[in-house]
């Protein structure tokens, strides 16, 4: 099945992350609906670092999904904008944050850099 959203965040390192804009800094949470209730992560972007924590606090973007969409981002099954245009998650506030978080979610399980692949493909290492 994957990863869960769930074991995504909660072992999240805190480590740089330098895919990440510098000037970049604001919070998200996540809200993970699932048999009438909700779980929820509150993600603070800063100095290309990202710190997970287990809130409900406001935030300056508030995700609201059921949690096997948001399973499905964190296992690289489903972009987040597909999700979004499918209306699978709603979003409320500094939409500049949903673009950090598709940084901080992974890609496809099999998706390879395009550079990578070339090389391959010539037989080249």
């Amino acid at each position: 099945m994957g990863t869960s959203v769930a074991e995504f965040l909660d072992r999240w390192d805190g480590a740089r992350r330098p895919d990440l804009p510098e000037t970049t800094s604001g919070t998200l949470r996540l809200d993970a609906a699932e048999d009438g209730h909700t779980a929820h992560w509150r993600l603070t972007i800063r100095d290309q670092r990202v710190e997970v924590t287990r809130s409900a606090a406001d935030a300056d973007l508030v995700v609201r999904a059921d949690r096997e969409v948001l399973d499905r981002l964190a296992s690289g099954r489903t972009h987040l904008a597909t999700a979004l245009l499918r209306n699978d998650l709603s979003v409320r506030g500094n939409m500049r944050l949903l673009m950090m978080l598709r940084r901080i979610f992974p890609g496809p399980p099999d998706a390879r850099h395009p550079r990578e692949a070339a090389r391959e493909r010539d037989g080249h290492r």
